[in-house]
């Protein structure tokens, strides 16, 4: 009897034993396969849009070899040189355009050049005949490492950061190579042997150290990989907590997982929800008269500041803000921060201003204009007292841009281009827009008292603001020295860490109260077509 129930114990322990494992082991697995799967299908999104980055930074450059290699113009003649550099401006991607002679380099986008610079090494060739030297020194990138493009005697030189530069999670790594594996660009460090081996492969998968996807186009491959320990980190705790309790704790537990397994967002998700909950803050950098030193205004800077205090950087998320429609929602939240901040200071000061950046899809619109209309008259600020600034990229359907800015202005606001030179536009696009002013982007103030290729290319961007009657006003001056030659220039106005760095609205307004007890108050309300 002892013996036989001694028998049952241990049989009834171990059914008990088996009957709690196998569900626990169920819903471990059962996350398991979750996490992989939301992992891998992020992986291939990621690999997708990696692989849409990449061929359109091509494309943009081959686009412009295209176009300079049909030229019948006289090699480095004025107008040669001239059209190179338009097409380098126009053409977001390339860095600079080069004409070779007997594999020497003549002349470049930005002028002829001195002393012998021989062609560099093709690394491999595309598939249309493009040869591509991945690792190129030029002077104009400062001793970082471009990447040339060359169609018979041109070379286009490009950035290999453009190839990559899409928004990815944590912990995801990014490699973009050619077929025959060689590595054009890596994103978060990448094991570049495990790459190699995974451009001829399965197109999405796991392999003993990685979750996987590939996508490929015109003979190249993007690789998106994330560590399967990291995948797996969290799960093992929770095994090893569910692993003596029963049946019922088991099942609750598969029910949790899931949960959290659908609690773990997106970048977009926690985009939309950050927007829902209004975890948007503006901070604001000071615009200073560079020839009195006073600060007549700002620019108004969104950052997103999570629930624990952490603030997101501007260029992490407001590409998918843009791309979403989510931006709209965004700048509406600007405006209320900039009125609430800074209300009884742009009344108490009628010659302050405050810039606000406007997206494509509000220049497009023009929807954002009666919302400011509203607020500022409610408020008792005056349109004078907002500047709109539009990227270049509003500016891809120019008829409703030129609408969207003649209103603006009509009702007061003054309009500037902001980080010119960078984005889509042409210069004959700015002859025709209704603005008052143009925003020299930073990569441009940069080369002051630096001998490149580019340095040249600011004073010719100043003197056709002015031509155009045209305010200028230059980003990112970090040096006493950029200040004086762009006053030197005729530049109007400045910002950047040289005076101050963006801050919040309570460090702005005891900044510009010290700078106007040290320089007085700006004389009036700048206005272009005032002038």
């Amino acid at each position: 009897m002892g013996k036989r129930r001694s028998r049952i114990i241990t049989i009834a322990v171990f059914l008990g034993i088996l009957g709690a494992a196998l569900p626990i082991v169920a819903a471990s697995y059962l996350a398991w396969f979750i996490a992989v799967q939301r992992v891998q299908k992020r992986l291939e999104q990621v690999a997708g849009l990696t692989i849409m980055r990449a061929t359109g930074t091509f494309a943009d450059a081959k686009a412009a070899l295209a176009k300079v290699g049909a030229t019948s113009l006289a090699p480095c003649s004025d107008a040669h040189v001239a059209l190179m550099r338009t097409l380098t401006v126009d053409t977001p991607s390339v860095e600079e355009i080069g004409y070779f002679e007997e594999g020497l380099l003549k002349c470049t986008s930005w002028g002829r050049t001195t002393g012998e610079f021989a062609e560099s090494p093709t690394d491999f060739h595309t598939e249309d005949g493009i040869e591509v030297s991945i690792h190129v020194k030029p002077a104009i990138s400062g001793g970082r490492p471009v990447m040339a493009l060359r169609s018979g005697a041109y070379n286009a030189l490009v950035v290999p950061s453009r190839f990559v530069d899409v928004l990815i999670d944590d912990g995801i790594s990014i490699a973009l190579a050619n077929e025959d594996g060689t590595i054009i660009q890596t994103l978060n460090a990448p094991d570049r042997e495990a790459v190699s081996s995974l451009v001829a492969g399965r197109s999405k998968g796991m392999t003993d150290s990685d979750l996987f996807a590939t996508a490929r186009r015109e003979g190249m491959v993007a690789v998106a990989t994330k560590q399967r320990s990291e995948v797996a980190t969290g799960l093992n705790s929770e095994r090893m907590l569910m692993l003596p309790i029963g049946l019922v704790s088991a099942i609750f537990t598969v029910g949790v997982v899931i949960w959290l397994s659908r609690r773990r967002l997106s970048p977009l998700a926690e985009l939309e929800i950050a927007v829902r909950k209004c975890e948007f803050v503006v901070h604001y950098q000071p615009i200073i008269a560079l020839k009195s030193g006073i600060c007549v205004g700002a620019e108004a800077l969104v950052r997103w500041q999570r629930p624990d205090g952490t603030l997101i950087k501007p260029d992490l998320f407001i590409p998918l803000a843009e791309e979403t429609g989510l931006i709209m929602p965004i700048t509406d939240q600007v405006i209320k921060a900039v009125i609430s901040d800074l209300n009884s200071t742009l009344i108490d000061d009628r010659s302050l201003h405050i810039a606000i950046n406007l997206c494509a899809a509000d220049i497009k619109s023009g929807r954002i204009l009666d919302i400011l209309e509203t607020k500022l008259r409610q408020a008792d600020i005056r349109p004078e007292q907002i500047w709109l600034e539009a990227t270049e990229r509003g500016f891809i359907d120019i008829e409703a841009a030129r609408s969207t800015l003649a209103r603006a202005r009509g009702r007061g606001h003054s309009v500037a281009i902001d980080d010119f030179g960078t984005g889509y536009s042409s210069l004959q696009y700015l002859q025709g827009l209704p603005m008052d002013a143009l925003k020299i982007d930073k990569s441009f103030v940069d080369t002051i008292g630096k001998d490149t290729a580019t340095s040249s290319v600011t004073p010719h961007i100043i003197e056709m603001a002015k031509t155009l009657g045209l305010f200028t006003v230059a980003e990112g001056i970090e040096t006493k020295e950029q200040a004086d030659h762009l006053q030197a220039l005729g530049v109007d106005f400045g910002q950047g860490w040289l005076y101050a760095k963006p801050m919040p609205a309570e460090d702005f307004i005891v900044y510009h109260r010290q700078t106007q007890h040290k320089y007085g108050r700006a004389p009036e309300i700048i206005r272009v077509s005032e002038r």
